[in-house]
């Protein structure tokens, strides 16, 4: 099975680059460097901070095109920043709704992949889940709302059930479709070598298929946490409302800057986790995405230790003698 693998996972001979100075600007497709990059992604930034502050600049509301009670300026958002910190628990809050997050998050990824696995392989098993698939992925998730209320309760539960339902048939179709994708020559190399089916699944299938079901995960785990947003929508008790709360009762009281700072500071962390999974994901699959693959070569030594523990009590059961070379079956 080595031979499988390796063949898949050696990285295509790259293209000759051509110089960046033939290179023209506007060239369809190609590569820039990250200095570049950044320095584009700060010169928007830098644009929408100007378009803000024309919009709110004035020393009056009435001078203002907008009204602070509409949208406050940048100077009267970034000063109440240390009021929203520790007035509001801002901390607090945050960890609140990752640990719901994740709490979802990875219950649908242990639910949703191995589901995933079989509906890829066996066609059965994904005309059986079909329907579920199809249903979550199209209804609307605010409609999930009342139903999780209903099911389990308004308490840290429930939040965690809601982003398991909103993104759990994601998890199960992107999965199902990167099994699908690899080529059937793996399959079929693997059945000449003489691989039993589970061998194909464990050995060919989900290797080659993971650094898909990874990205995926990566991009899912973004948008389950937009959701959290609607599940922090009812707070129990003296429980950590989390950064939906803040935001929902910001609303209702009329504090626009604690909104927008809140707004601000989830694509911050946002960034932050999926920069880290970025880096995992390198990590894991440097022969997909570059990096050193320090954390491929650490599941390499656990998986081979697990198969020699496992040699020790499940010994292969020897070939019947009537099998072995030279031997020539019974008439």
């Amino acid at each position: 099975m080595p031979e499988i693998l390796g063949e898949a996972t050696k990285p295509e001979p790259a293209a000759p680059a051509e110089s960046a100075a033939r290179r023209p600007f506007t060239a369809l497709r190609s590569e820039i460097p990250v200095a570049q990059a950044v320095l584009l992604g700060a010169i928007c930034l830098g644009l929408c901070l100007a378009v803000w502050w024309g919009l709110t600049a004035g020393a009056s509301p009435e001078s203002r095109m907008l009204s602070p009670s509409i949208l406050p300026s940048p100077q009267e958002t970034f000063r109440s920043f240390p009021s929203l910190w520790f007035e509001r628990a801002l901390t607090r809050n945050t960890w609140a709704s990752l640990r719901r997050v994740v709490l979802g998050f990875g219950l649908a990824s242990l639910v949703g992949v191995p589901v995933g696995v079989l509906c890829g392989c066996f066609r059965r098993v994904g005309a059986f889940f079909a329907p579920l698939t199809i249903v979550g992925r199209n209804i609307p998730i605010a409609a999930l709302i009342p139903l999780t209320f209903s099911l389990f309760g308004i308490g840290e539960f429930q939040k965690a059930m809601f982003i398991f339902l909103a993104v759990s048939a994601f998890v199960i179709s992107d999965t199902a479709t990167a099994i699908g994708e690899v080529s059937s020559r793996y399959v079929d190399t693997a059945y000449t070598l003489g691989a039993g089916r589970w061998q194909i699944i464990m050995k060919v299938l989900v290797p080659l298929a993971m650094p898909s079901v990874f990205n995926s995960l990566r991009l899912l785990f973004g948008l389950a946490f937009g959701y959290i947003m609607l599940a922090e929508l009812v707070k129990l008790g003296g429980e950590s409302g989390g950064l939906g709360d803040i935001i929902n009762t910001s609303l209702r009281r009329g504090i626009q800057t604690d909104i927008l700072l809140v707004l601000m500071i989830i694509p911050l962390i946002a960034l932050a986790i999926d920069r880290f999974l970025y880096w995992v994901q390198q990590q894991l699959f440097p022969y997909c995405y570059g990096g050193s693959g320090l954390l491929q070569q650490l599941l390499v030594r656990i998986l081979r230790g697990w198969e020699d523990l496992m040699s020790l009590f499940f010994r292969p059961r020897p070939a019947p003698a009537d099998t072995l070379p030279g031997r020539k079956p019974p008439a």
